[in-house]
């Protein structure tokens, strides 16, 4: 882009598939500040995006596919520019889903090849290609109820009566809990560095928000941390719960580094 060149935000939104008022949003979030031109018959006040701005909005864009929301992306912008690095982490985030997309179609082709040759597709062969290409996604009570027979092996009589005492909004916190565990994954699969401020943002919500739940007692941190485990190594629950080993040993790094900088 020209350094002389300005876009209109009606332009601006054409090229980068936003909408105006996606735009006029980040501006009052005070993630964009448009450049003002002065129309010299009305004297009026035009909105424009030159090449600082344009730089900016790509840097928002390929944040929120990450799956930030927009509060944490304005902290995160909020300091030196970071293009180069974010840059980098979308790169990272692009080949993960350019590999990951090229193995779902190879596995639907194959699929086709085997129906058309008059063959059936085989219980591991439809397991496969659910797990790859239209993983179900269940509600949080659907999950909870997977994960009642290995919560009752931690967590005794006293311990669901201490948690129904506290004060606990579920469906907002599942929600947080669904965009930190997103956000961990696009780190993790782009290979972000565990000590990146970006990073560190998500271990510190990702701390609070176990505090909130066990009330800052580490043995209910433990019971809860052994439930996922277990979760983990079941072949029957791993492919329907969001915690993987890539996602645990990834966060392990983050709270450690965490840890160190206080």
């Amino acid at each position: 882009m020209p350094d002389d060149l300005h876009l209109s935000p009606a332009e601006t939104a054409r090229r980068f598939g936003v909408s105006i008022k996606a735009l006029r949003l980040y501006e009052q979030r005070g993630l964009l500040a448009p450049l003002r031109t002065r129309n010299g018959s009305t004297g009026a006040a035009w909105r424009v995006y030159g090449p600082d701005q344009v730089a900016r909005l790509h840097q928002i864009l390929a944040l929120k596919r990450l799956g930030l929301p927009l509060a944490r992306i304005a902290e995160l912008l909020s300091g030196p520019d970071r293009l180069e690095a974010i840059l980098a982490l979308q790169e990272q985030a692009l080949m993960r889903d350019s590999e990951a997309l090229s193995r779902a179609l190879a596995l639907v082709r194959a699929a086709r090849v085997k129906l058309a040759s008059g063959n059936a597709l085989s219980i591991d062969d439809l397991a496969h290609l659910t797990k790859e290409t239209v993983m179900p996604n269940l509600t949080e009570e659907e999950r909870m109820e997977l994960l009642k027979p290995i919560s009752a092996k931690y967590f005794t009589p006293e311990d669901a009566a201490k948690l129904k005492q506290r004060k606990y909004d579920q469906p907002a916190v599942t929600a947080q809990w669904n965009e930190l565990f997103a956000q961990a994954k696009a780190f993790a699969a782009a290979n972000a560095d565990p000590a990146s401020p970006p990073v560190q943002d998500l271990a510190r919500r990702w701390q609070a928000l176990i505090a909130q739940f066990t009330g800052g007692d580490e043995a209910m941190a433990n019971k809860v941390r052994s439930v996922w485990k277990d979760a983990m190594n079941d072949p029957k629950l791993a492919p329907l719960i969001p915690w993987t080993p890539q996602i645990a040993a990834y966060m392990k790094k983050a709270q450690e580094h965490l840890k160190s900088a206080k």
